[in-house]
C-alpha cells in the first residue's frame, strides 16, 4: 500500500486559491437555476470552460489527443469529475438550499480517503481519517442555521452525496490513468469529453434552443461557472494532483465555506455569526491535523526533552 502524499507550501497556497474560486459554485448554481433548467446549466459551465481552456492549451504549444486510446482516460475523468457530480449537485440544489450542498460537498475528502484505501493506493492513518472527519464537523457547525431551518429532501441529499463520492472515484481515477499528464492538458482534455456528452444529455432532456433567452445576471452566473469556477480552478486541481496527490486536492471542499462567508460578509453586508466563527476555527484544526507537520514538529520537540 502507497503512503499518503504530504501537502507543500506551494499546494496550500493553490488549495487557498482553487477554494476561492469554487466558492462561488453553489451561488452560481442557485441564480442560474432560476431561468434554467439542470443539464443546461452544466452543459454551459463545461462548454465555457472547454472554451477558454482550448486555446490556451494551443497558446502552450500543447495539442489535444488524436487517438481514442489517449482520449479514453481524459473521458473517464470527464464523467466521474464533470459529467456526474455537476449534474447531481445541480439537480440537488432544486430542493435542497447552496448552504446544504455545500456542507454535503465537504464530504468529499472523506469518500477520497475511504476509496484511495480501499484500493490500496494510499495508507488510511489514523491522523488523516481524524483530520477528515474533524474538517467535515466545522463544516456542518458553519451551516447550523441552515441545515436545522431549512426543508431539505432526501432525495436532495443523497444526489449531493452521490456527487461527493462520484469526485472521490475521481481521485482513484485521476492517480491511476493520468499520471504523468501535464496539468493543462489533464484541465482541458477531461472538459472538452465532458461537453460532448453534456450537449448530447442537455440537448435530448431539455432541448436548451427551445427555452427562453435568459437575463444578463443568468449569463454572468453562466460565464462565472463557466471560465472562473471551472477552467481556471481545474488548472489549480491538476496542478494539485500532480504535486500532492488526488487526496489532498479534495481537500479544497473543506476550504470553500470559509472564502463563501467572508465574500457574503464583504460584498453583501452579511453578519459574521459565533457558530460560523467555530466552524472555521474547527475547519483550521483539521485542516492542521491533516497536513502533520506540526504534530510531527511537537514529537520532535516531546523526543528531545
Amino acid at each position: 500500500m502507497s503512503r499518503s502524499v504530504s501537502i507543500d507550501s506551494s499546494s496550500w497556497w493553490r488549495l487557498v486559491a482553487l477554494a476561492v474560486l469554487w466558492s462561488g459554485v453553489f451561488f452560481f448554481v442557485e441564480v442560474a437555476l432560476r431561468e434554467l433548467p439542470p443539464f443546461t446549466i452544466v452543459c454551459a459551465r463545461i462548454v465555457l470552460g472547454a472554451l477558454v481552456l482550448v486555446p490556451v492549451l494551443n497558446w502552450f504549444g500543447m495539442r489535444l489527443p488524436r487517438t481514442i486510446g489517449d482520449w479514453i482516460p481524459l473521458a473517464g475523468m470527464g464523467l466521474l469529475n464533470n459529467v456526474v457530480p455537476m449534474s447531481l449537485i445541480v439537480i440537488g440544489q432544486t430542493t435542497v438550499s447552496s448552504g446544504l450542498a455545500s456542507v454535503l460537498n465537504a464530504t468529499t475528502p472523506f469518500f477520497t480517503t475511504l476509496v484511495l484505501a480501499a484500493a490500496g493506493d494510499e495508507q488510511l492513518t489514523a491522523r488523516r481519517l481524524l483530520g477528515v472527519l474533524c474538517g467535515i464537523a466545522g463544516v456542518a457547525v458553519l451551516q447550523v442555521p441552515d441545515m436545522i431551518g431549512g426543508a431539505a429532501s432526501s432525495t436532495g441529499v443523497l444526489l449531493c452525496l452521490g456527487a461527493a463520492f462520484s469526485y472521490g472515484l475521481s481521485g482513484l481515477w485521476a492517480r491511476r490513468r493520468l499520471s504523468g499528464v501535464p496539468p493543462l492538458m489533464a484541465a482541458t482534455g477531461q472538459l472538452v469529453a465532458s461537453a460532448v456528452v453534456t450537449a448530447l444529455i442537455a440537448s435530448v432532456i431539455e432541448r436548451p434552443w427551445t427555452l427562453p433567452m435568459p437575463g444578463p445576471t443568468t449569463w454572468l452566473a453562466l460565464l462565472g461557472l463557466g471560465i472562473l469556477s471551472t477552467a481556471v480552478a481545474y488548472i489549480l486541481f491538476f496542478q494539485i494532483i500532480a504535486r500532492s496527490g488526488p487526496s489532498n486536492v479534495m481537500l479544497v471542499t473543506l476550504l470553500v465555506p470559509a472564502p463563501a462567508i467572508l465574500l457574503g460578509r464583504s460584498v453583501l453586508g452579511e453578519s459574521l455569526e459565533a457558530h460560523q466563527i467555530a466552524g472555521a476555527a474547527i475547519i483550521a484544526a483539521a485542516l492542521v491535523i491533516i497536513d502533520g507537520r506540526l504534530a510531527n514538529w511537537m514529537e520532535g520537540r516531546w523526543r528531545t526533552v
